[in-house]
């Protein structure tokens, strides 16, 4: 008798994003120049330990009782360098979690950029530089050199995915959005058309279940079972190889409450994954090895996870946006030749895309996102008090490239008496 040929499992990859913002403290037209501090440290320490509180520690303890009860579990996540700072600050006892799940092995960390900002739209250096930071951040913290690249809110085109290549990446993970797939699925590994580079691509519809409709009571698919969303991942074509689940960690415990069932939802649907024969967890790293690209994909446009547009648009939509940005740019070349590290980390930090998506204007839907997380009354508000950040920012900047010239013609000038 033949025997059956033995069905090959389709992959899951798991992953999560963890990023909190270094927010502005209010800082009106008449602080510009008064050596006031430009962060506030005191409400962003509020927000990490509440956060910390509510999604990290009760979420990555759920994780580490899972991996040990059921050794094949993998899971991904990308931590911002933001936020690492402020759990290194703010919430040790958060961070130390997350050093137990990388001591199990079972999870893989992704890089990104440190300051979780739009830099590879200021240089290809300045780029490199914030993700170089970021790497040598997470080996010092987790022990491991990450492979696999996820930009700032997983923008994309076919520009970064060579920039990924250059940099040493064999992988970059994207939103598997209509403007790149062509009707085609996002449930494949897919490759950049000019190198090596893997794409893997997120299924934003089953990762938006979970983030954005798991509480929508008018939602026909409501309420939302494991049994239900298990069916549908083992439910997928024979042919297609991986699915790549994707969502804020902070859709655990924060954005959607403790009281909502989500813990024992996800608890409930990883469980029922672990012991799915049809189903196989996986990292994109091991995503990349076992499995070969099923075409290229093309992004000649920027690409975003961000808004129904899923473009650049939730953070250069309008004026406001592109004229903060485009100040901030112009500063690069000054400050790097001034030298000073901590005028450049705070440049840096104001690079961070949240700054500018709290200046969006859009209405509906993405204007209701928008104003969630935004801890600005309006867009507009959110702008001034930026720009008057930026303004302090250029008095610094002049101030200290007038004092380096004057030091040069010092200098000059008692090379020159010398001489005489």
């Amino acid at each position: 008798m033949n025997s059956q040929p033995e069905l090959k499992p389709h992959y899951l990859n798991l992953y999560f994003q963890v990023h909190q913002p270094r927010r502005l403290g209010q800082f009106s037209f008449f602080d510009i120049g008064t050596d006031r501090d430009y962060f506030d440290d005191g409400l962003n320490q509020i927000i990490m330990r509440r956060v910390a509180k509510n999604c990290y520690l009760p979420t990555n303890l759920l994780l580490l009782k899972l991996i040990q009860n059921y050794p094949g579990i993998r899971i991904t996540f990308s931590i911002s360098g933001s936020a690492l700072k402020q759990l290194e600050v703010f919430a040790p006892v958060a961070l130390e979690s997350f050093k137990m799940l990388a001591a199990t092995g079972a999870v893989e960390f992704l890089s990104e950029t440190y300051y979780h900002s739009l830099s590879f739209l200021t240089s290809k250096e300045e780029f490199h530089s914030q993700i170089k930071m970021h790497t040598d951040k997470i080996q010092q913290l987790f022990g491991v050199k990450p492979s696999v690249f996820r930009n700032t809110e997983l923008i994309y085109n076919d520009a970064i995915g060579s920039m990924a290549h250059d940099f040493g990446f064999t992988g970059v993970i994207t939103d598997g959005v209509k403007q790149i797939l062509h009707g085609r699925s996002p449930n494949y590994l897919y490759q950049h058309p000019n190198n090596e580079t893997k794409i893997l691509l997120r299924n934003y519809r089953l990762s938006d279940d979970i983030a954005f409709r798991f509480t929508r009571k008018d939602w026909h698919e409501w309420p939302l079972t494991p049994k239900k969303y298990v069916e549908w991942l083992t439910n997928m074509p024979a042919s297609e190889q991986i699915v790549t689940l994707s969502m804020d960690y902070e859709t655990f415990g924060e954005h959607q409450k403790a009281d909502t069932g989500i813990f024992k939802f996800l608890e409930s649907v990883i469980s029922k994954l672990a012991r799915n024969k049809k189903i196989k967890m996986t990292t994109p790293s091991e995503a990349i090895r076992l499995l070969q690209p099923a075409d290229n994909i093309y992004a000649p446009e920027s690409i975003s996870w961000a808004d129904e547009a899923r473009d650049l648009s939730a953070w250069l939509g309008n004026d406001m946006q592109k004229d903060a940005f485009d100040t901030l740019c112009k500063m690069e070349d000054p400050l790097k030749r001034i030298g000073d590290p901590s005028l450049l980390n705070t440049w840096r930090y104001l690079q961070t895309s949240d700054h500018f998506y709290y200046m969006s204007t859009k209405k509906g839907n993405d204007g209701s996102v928008h104003n969630y997380f935004s801890p600005y009354p309006s867009p507009y508000q959110a702008f001034m008090n930026y720009m008057n950040v930026l303004s302090d920012l250029e008095l610094k900047i002049e101030k200290q490239s007038k004092g380096q010239v004057e030091k040069i013609n010092l200098r000059k000038f008692e090379s020159s008496l010398t001489l005489n």
